[in-house]
């Protein structure tokens, strides 16, 4: 089993803990970071410790075994199923500045042939928390960032060493620099620039065209397109919460999903007034149907753009974190079925109640599944005067 050098997992950490929390100005003194990390990545744990605490922070540690998920969804019965400790999980929030995940798995297929309606269930009995958190969020009092943890089974999959995986981490996140802090700015900026150019025009829809798509997104009054927070490391897309109501047409994808411990490919979905009207994928479909199925997950939360010059990913990783910020030849596009982002609307997200966020065509679901292409797409915008133009072409803004 392959583990990185200590000074390799020290940068990283201090890019997770002193970088992407606080939108890029790292973590401060009296912060209370929450850190949930598997069993399989404990050689990182000691590293982000220092880091928090030479920080001047807290930490927090929800440490979860592997390998325990599909014996619970075998085990349990309804009523456990359905069990959340609501006043924990509450409390955690309101203690919370930070939540910091570092996702890493033992075995990619755990899930598969247990009911994936039992899986949905359980995510729609959390969503108050993914809720309290955003609320929290909304206010500016919280941050949080997702890394990744190599593991062999994670590699294996995907057809690479353990060493060629976790090249691809360490490309990604600029470990093999001496300053990765100051790298990560410097492309933050170079992200921040051209995020500022798209939301100065006036885009009134996108129209996805290529071999694979012919998709119309309505963007809707008062959005602003996100990216290069810190939110995730790492992350290069752009992307936008359009209004769910104003999306026609077609896409189809040709990267792999891991979702729900199960492997789903081939994915196809149609658009009509907004609702996916046709769900395909060429395996694993009835997880897709049954995800699709719950409440506003047929509803588009999220569009995304990757600029092929800014990322170093270049292999699939199997992992959406990785994936949906690859670069290759053509960038990629992607959408996310399910929850809206909301701080993409452009005033005080604490001055709008529930009513007007549906109003304004915000999409809000327990679930938020993202879903990529890495073939070659146009995008071109309609201004609201009526003007078109190109704005993504060959894996790159053309601001």
């Amino acid at each position: 089993m392959y583990t990185p050098p200590s000074e390799i997992l020290k940068k990283y950490s201090d890019v997770l803990i002193k970088f992407a929390l606080w939108s890029g100005k790292g973590a401060q003194p009296g912060d209370v970071i929450f850190v949930t990390l598997n069993e399989s990545a404990r050689p990182l744990l000691p590293h982000i410790q220092r880091s928090i605490l030479e920080s001047g922070a807290h930490m927090m540690l929800n440490y979860q075994p592997d390998g325990l998920t599909r014996d619970f969804y075998e085990r349990a019965n309804t009523e456990q199923i359905d069990f959340v400790p609501k006043p924990y999980l509450l409390e955690r929030v309101k203690l919370a500045t930070h939540f910091v995940s570092i996702i890493s798995e033992t075995d990619k297929h755990e899930l598969e042939g247990i009911d994936s309606k039992k899986i949905m269930r359980r995510g729609e009995l959390m969503k108050f928390y993914l809720d309290a958190r955003r609320r929290k969020e909304d206010k500016g009092m919280l941050t949080w960032t997702l890394g990744l943890y190599g593991t062999p089974a994670m590699a294996k999959e995907v057809g690479l060493s353990e060493e060629e995986y976790w090249k691809q981490i360490i490309d990604a996140c600029y470990l093999d620099e001496a300053d990765p802090i100051s790298t990560w700015r410097t492309v933050s900026d170079t992200i921040e620039s051209i995020k500022n150019k798209l939301n100065q025009l006036p885009i009134r829809s996108l129209h996805i065209k290529g071999e694979d798509a012919d998709l119309i997104i309505t963007v809707g009054e008062d959005r602003l397109w996100l990216g290069g927070s810190g939110r995730n490391i790492p992350s290069f897309e752009l992307f936008i919460s359009p209004d769910w109501r104003g999306t026609e047409g077609w896409i189809r994808f040709n990267q792999p999903l891991y979702r729900y411990g199960n492997l789903i490919e081939g994915v196809e979905l149609t658009f009509q007034n907004g609702l996916v009207t046709k769900a395909h994928a060429r395996k694993n479909e009835q997880v897709l149907v049954d995800m699709i199925a719950v409440p506003n997950a047929n509803k588009i939360g999220e569009f995304s753009l990757t600029d092929k010059r800014h990322s170093r990913i270049t292999k699939f990783m199997g992992e959406t974190l990785y994936d949906e910020n690859v670069g290759g030849p053509f960038g990629n596009t992607h959408i996310a079925l399910g929850s809206a982002y909301r701080d993409s609307y452009a005033h005080d997200p604490k001055m709008v109640d529930e009513e007007k966020w549906s109003a304004m065509g915000y999409n809000d679901s327990s679930v938020h599944t993202d879903i990529v292409s890495t073939t070659n797409r146009t995008v071109t915008a309609t201004l609201q005067n009526g003007t078109k133009m190109v704005i993504y072409t060959n894996g790159q803004f053309a601001l």
